[in-house]
């Protein structure tokens, strides 16, 4: 399927996508968010794909934020890449503001190139963030800080953001392009059904008691034990090879 406000292409498997409005800051509009979840859809659907990559097309943003005429609940991108089942990596080759942050943050592991800025300026404007980044960034960083950086509006830079855990590591701007794909690269050479269960596992563990994320971790644990996948990496193991996975 064409996408005009989204590149997407698709290698070994690891399925990568693009914030393809570089002229206007990778800006998310109706149409980009539109696109965004049918990706989501088309990823979710291709057993083929273990892993995927988001960034920005350019080298100056990631996202810098929703064009302000659309901005809302009607254009939420946000969901689009909570909603894909894979891990998703994001490689931050710019800066990510308002609805680019919440893009970032509905992504699995973050990496940000050393230029990249962050921030929520919507209070400076009289609104607040509405694609969920009152919900998802006190997750991530903890309830005090996100308050300050949602309330002053403040903007920090990719050093402060890997600081307060907003993302996993700085690279420098030249090689993030391909830190994050040797990171894809290497999550997409495991199983594929596990790395989906680990994934439904954390994210739902978060808003679950202890006992209840234990007993969803068990339940995953022994329902893998149902796959061809497990039975493939037990069989590899046993006879020193590298495993063939089917996610099945």
């Amino acid at each position: 399927m064409p996408y005009s406000t989204v590149i997407y292409t698709k290698k070994d498997h690891v399925a990568s996508i693009a914030l393809n409005r570089p002229e206007a800051g990778n800006r998310i509009n109706l149409k980009l968010a539109q696109e965004l979840e049918a990706v989501g859809n088309q990823v979710n659907q291709d057993e083929a794909v273990y892993v995927v990559l988001l960034t920005g097309a350019g080298n100056k943003a990631f996202c810098q934020g929703g064009e302000p005429e659309e901005s809302g609940a009607v254009c939420s991108a946000a969901e689009a890449v909570a909603g894909i089942g894979k891990p998703v990596i994001a490689a931050i080759n710019g800066d990510a503001l308002g609805q680019g942050l919440e893009l970032v943050l509905s992504a699995d592991i973050r990496l940000a190139s050393d230029k990249a800025k962050f921030g929520f300026p919507e209070v400076s404007k009289g609104v607040i963030p509405s694609d969920g980044g009152t919900q998802r960034l006190p997750r991530i960083v903890g309830k005090a800080k996100a308050l300050e950086l949602i309330l002053a509006a403040e903007t920090i830079n990719a050093g402060e953001a890997l600081g307060i855990g907003l993302v996993s590591r700085v690279v420098e701007g030249a090689k993030l392009a391909g830190e994050a794909e040797a990171l894809a690269e290497t999550i997409a050479g495991k199983g594929p059904v596990a790395l989906r269960f680990i994934k439904e596992a954390v994210n739902k563990g978060l808003e679950l008691t202890l006992e209840q994320g234990l007993r969803l971790e068990a339940d995953l644990y022994f329902l893998l034990h149902t796959t061809a996948d497990r039975t493939e990496g037990i069989t590899a193991f046993l006879e020193k090879r590298k495993p063939r996975f089917k996610g099945k």
